[in-house]
């Protein structure tokens, strides 16, 4: 007798995203007519602005409505170009060293694709974004989770890094402004990462996503412009964060010419090409510097980040110092002796109030929860009052 119809071990096995989970669920509860304030997902509240929306449209109009080279549009990626010499100082080709990716996730599942066979190893941060061990595990790999340690300010200590790498280690995953302790890997960091990748042979994939919003004047640097990384380096972003635009679902990719070309051969087979219009909307957006509108969103999140910081900061057992980038905030409630996942279920439940679990990031994640500061005001401020008495509750 045949086997019964059954969904593949490779999903089975693998856990729905809590960030992205925890978001459908809130939504759910408010299209039930429940007033929840939801801080789970790391999304702003702002529209994206005005004249990328309009350049969308103008492309519409005049036709632009079609596929594009799986590569993306030449104007998208000279675009690109232009912005990744003005802001980063990196001579890219936009010809052989670009690529046009539906975001970061989908650019790194092609670049999984293409740099790793079933077994090899990955190493990630722990704490890290959900998505990157499942990724990883769904294309055969074996994700290798490294500490990120509070003693360290949530930086990899050599030693321990070093001694997670093997024979089967093929690439290190890292993520500045990282998600979720809001860390921005400084030169030493990154100088570390680099020796070890050169000295063992490995590629680096950098996720940097939030590359335009590190807070207190730091500065985002790019681990690929550092001695002989140029060549191993798979630089990913998109326009999901910095200018509002999640639901676009756009990105690039930058390395060399010899991995873009693989990924252009992955991209013919998966998705064939992004958007066309979306891209000539993001064309725009990279063309030239931020506008106004777009700077005045970031000053903002500064803004409402440190507010929020403070704010569970001054909770008895509570403790959350201002992070270095990005527009949520990492808390440590270790001290008020609940398990993360119980503290963000009783708080949905009784406050009705989402957050994210930081077990959900990884082993070294539990006693932490993190709080996106991008909405309103408003939202913000309601929030915290309702954290407040959950937590005085306990």
């Amino acid at each position: 007798m045949r086997n019964m119809l059954k969904i593949s071990d490779r999903v089975m096995n693998s856990e729905h995203s809590s960030t992205v989970g925890i978001a459908d669920i809130a939504s759910r509860l408010k299209e039930n007519g429940v007033n929840v304030f939801d801080f789970s997902a790391a999304r702003a509240f702002e529209p994206t602005p005005a004249y990328i929306i309009d350049e969308a449209i103008r492309a519409m109009r005049e036709g632009d409505t079609h596929q594009t080279m799986a590569r993306g549009t030449t104007d998208y990626r000279k675009a690109i170009a232009e912005k990744l010499k003005r802001e980063n100082d990196i001579d890219a080709d936009p010809e052989k060293e670009i690529i046009a990716t539906m975001g970061v996730k989908q650019g790194l599942t092609i670049s999984f694709l293409a740099l790793i066979n079933p077994g090899d190893e990955v190493i990630v941060e722990d704490p890290c974004f959900p998505s990157y061990k499942q990724l990883i595990n769904y294309l055969g790999g074996k994700p290798i989770a490294v500490p990120l340690r509070a003693k360290n300010k949530f930086r990899w200590d050599k030693d321990e890094l070093e001694n997670n790498i093997t024979d089967k280690t093929r690439a290190i995953l890292l993520n500045s402004p990282q998600n979720p302790t809001g860390v921005v890997h400084n030169k030493e960091d990154l100088e570390l990462i680099a020796s070890l990748a050169i000295k063992y042979n490995l590629y680096v994939l950098s996720d940097e996503v939030y590359e335009r919003i590190p807070w207190g004047g730091r500065i985002h640097q790019n681990i690929c412009k550092l001695d002989g990384m140029k060549e191993r380096t798979v630089t990913l972003t998109s326009l999901t964060k910095s200018f509002s635009m999640g639901g676009w679902r756009i990105g690039f990719i930058y390395g060399p010419e010899k991995i873009i070309t693989s990924l252009n051969k992955l991209q013919q087979h998966l998705i064939t090409s992004c958007n066309s219009f979306v891209q000539a909307g993001a064309a725009l957006a990279f063309r030239e510097p931020p506008r106004k509108v777009v700077t005045n969103y970031w000053k903002e999140w500064e803004k409402k980040t440190r507010f929020v910081a403070e704010e569970l900061d001054s909770i008895p057992g509570v403790q959350c110092p201002m992070p270095e980038g990005a527009f949520f905030v990492w808390a440590d409630i270790s001290k008020l002796g609940i398990p993360s996942k119980e503290f963000v279920e009783r708080l949905l439940n009784e406050e009705k109030v989402a957050l994210v679990h930081g077990s959900s990031f990884g082993t070294n994640g539990e006693g932490y929860f993190r709080m996106t500061c991008s909405k309103t005001w408003d939202d913000n401020k309601e929030g915290l009052v309702r954290i407040r008495r959950f937590i005085e509750k306990l």
